[in-house]
């Protein structure tokens, strides 16, 4: 997702040329450990082990995930620059976040321009069909659109903005929940008040239906003690439309951050996948080796 004020994957700041480059490159071995490796926090009851990895496409891997259980054994799937259909692009949305699917099959994405006063969810259906779905910012919402979560009984959508929050927006989800419409402005109906800040979320997924697992890009670490954090919220109440729910946020543990390249690597989206126990969260290399070792990493409670 976007770097800062953009929120915009390496890969767009790479350009064509460094994918060119890419043909001759040679990836380097990872290190054995990241070069701006933290303390961990303290162990709290909820430990997630690193059980593998998969390579992380540069162009159709660099954003988001989401696993689907309808229609049974769909395979996982993945954002990036390169999965934006052209024609959504000439219209400006040019930037698409981590996705999400219902329990029922619908399959949603987070889209951003680079100014305007609006977002775009993009919903396919189970039987393939798309629709779009546009939400005009309120009066103090940032423009960017990094992700997607719906609730366990798929009726209400959560979205984080980037930056510093004290907040996540509670939507109607689209397509889902009869209330909405592709004609009509899709409203933000509650919020989710944190008890603490977050920095730069690319991506949450319900664990439960008062848990959220979020993966954070903050680079600065100064919040939880570690830059990377993987983190999860309890929410007071599932989420619905009629009020307001709090969340205590805690940071479980840094990211990997393992690459053949110093520098600054990039958190990207997550998704659990209920049926398996698998919690997979995307971690974009630094400099060129965003294009040979970006990495989707595999997780298990333990």
């Amino acid at each position: 997702m976007p770097l800062r004020t953009r929120h915009r994957s390496p890969v767009v700041t790479a350009g064509l040329s460094a994918l060119v480059a890419a043909t001759t490159l040679t990836a380097a071995p990872p290190a054995a450990g990241s070069p701006r490796a933290a303390t961990p926090p303290a162990a709290t009851a909820d430990t997630w082990t690193e059980v593998g990895s998969d390579r992380a496409d540069p162009l159709t891997e660099s954003q988001g995930l989401a696993s689907i259980e309808v229609p049974a054994n769909s395979a996982n799937r993945y954002t990036g620059i390169g999965t934006i259909p052209v024609e959504v692009r000439a219209r400006g949305w040019n930037h698409v976040g981590d996705p999400d699917a219902s329990y029922d099959g619908h399959y949603i994405e987070p889209y951003q321009r680079d100014s305007g006063d609006s977002k775009m969810f993009r919903v396919q259906a189970p039987n393939g069909e798309w629709a779009e779905y546009t939400h005009a910012l309120g009066p103090d919402e940032a423009l960017n659109n990094s992700w997607v979560a719906i609730s366990p009984d798929g009726q209400w959508m959560l979205s984080g903005e980037y930056g510093t929050m004290n907040r996540l927006l509670v939507f109607p989800t689209p397509g889902v929940n009869p209330a909405t419409a592709p004609d009509a402005d899709l409203p933000q109906v509650a919020t989710v008040r944190l008890d603490r800040p977050v920095r730069d979320v690319q991506g949450c997924d319900f664990a439960d239906a008062t848990t959220l697992l979020c993966s954070s890009d903050d680079p600065e670490g100064a919040l939880f003690g570690i830059t990377k954090p993987l983190l999860r919220i309890d929410l007071s109440a599932p989420p619905s439309g009629a009020e307001d729910v709090s969340g205590a946020v805690t940071a479980l543990r840094q990211l990997p951050l393992r690459s053949g390249c110093a520098g600054e690597f990039e958190a990207q989206g997550i998704d659990y996948d209920r049926r398996s126990g698998t919690l997979r969260v995307i971690v974009m290399s630094p400099s060129v080796c965003v294009l040979v070792d970006s990495v989707t990493y595999r997780f298990t409670r333990s």
